[in-house]
């Protein structure tokens, strides 16, 4: 079986010339100024062919983000696949964490690290010892080193 690549959506806020936390009031008065701006009827004969192609296109790109950011259902859809792509740009999940990159605590002697969940991964001193300790490291420099941090 194939590997579906995960593709980047439009930015239709950006279209719009919208921030994503703008009301609905303010996204048709957005969509409504360019739409207008863009109308193929409202162009001027003067203008040469290709100027005319690009703002047609422009036109329809208007109209389609109006499609998805106009209507509440898929607003909501759009913004969570949104959210969706954030997470997976920041990185995996279920990447491996040293305590090189974690923070001590002094307070509670633990080492923690701030998750983009707005929660907090800690390892008590204990906890790292134990692990270190049960460890196999190929090079003796990189134990005293995670040792030196304890």
């Amino acid at each position: 079986m194939m590997a579906v690549e995960h593709m980047p959506i439009k930015d239709w806020y950006s279209i719009l010339g919208a921030d994503p936390s703008a009301n609905m009031s303010d996204l048709k008065q957005k969509y409504q100024k360019l739409i207008l701006k863009y109308h193929p009827d409202k162009q001027s004969t003067d203008v040469p062919a290709g100027t005319v192609e690009e703002r047609v296109q422009k036109f329809i790109e208007i109209d389609q983000a109006w499609k998805i950011l106009g209507n509440e259902e898929t607003k909501r859809e759009y913004d969570l696949q949104r959210c969706e792509d954030d997470l997976r740009s920041i990185g995996p999940v279920d990447a491996q964490v040293y305590l090189e990159e974690m923070s001590w605590n002094e307070d509670d002697h633990s080492f923690y690290l701030s998750c983009r969940c707005g929660g907090k991964y800690s390892v008590s001193k204990d906890e790292a010892e134990e692990a270190i300790s049960s460890m196999h490291y190929t090079s003796i420099m990189t134990m005293k080193n995670q040792k030196d941090l304890l």
